[in-house]
């Protein structure tokens, strides 16, 4: 028989790179298996929260002395993300200082809280934030998703 011997020559760090890499290919895709597999059967989804609002821009209109201003509520489908004043000029402001601040101060309670109930504001600016408060309310209703 003419078996001829063939001589391979191997590297050791040759061997111990492929190995190390053959190795964390294989934790590779035992954590992908794991991290997809997992979940899929087990876990049940979150139940979606009723939408409470439809999302947008909503309006109402103050009228303070013989100017209209605008009081503008963003929405999206489940929170008040803004409220702002529209068609401010400087006339109103000029002549009613209390409104941006009163304002405000409104629009940080009602963000973060997400709600009209327990709005507290200052006694120096107590009628300017109840007007201000109806138009929010108004605006609010403008938004309401129908139940």
């Amino acid at each position: 028989m003419s078996s001829k011997t063939k001589i391979i020559v191997l590297h050791k760090r040759e061997v111990v790179y492929t190995s190390l890499f053959a190795l964390l290919g294989i934790v590779i895709v035992f954590l992908l298996f794991f991290m997809f597999s997992s979940g899929s059967g087990k876990q049940e989804e979150a139940p979606q929260e009723a939408a409470l609002y439809q999302a947008g821009v909503y309006t109402a209109s103050i009228q303070l002395g013989e100017q209209t201003v605008d009081v503008e509520v963003a929405v999206d489908s489940s929170h008040i993300n803004s409220i702002s004043l529209v068609s401010l000029d400087d006339t109103v402001s000029a002549m009613y200082p209390l409104v941006q601040p009163a304002l405000d101060e409104l629009s940080q309670q009602i963000c973060e809280s997400q709600s009209l109930d327990n709005i507290s504001y200052p006694a120096d600016s107590q009628y300017t934030s109840m007007v201000l408060l109806d138009a929010i309310r108004s605006a609010l209703s403008k938004a309401k998703v129908p139940q």
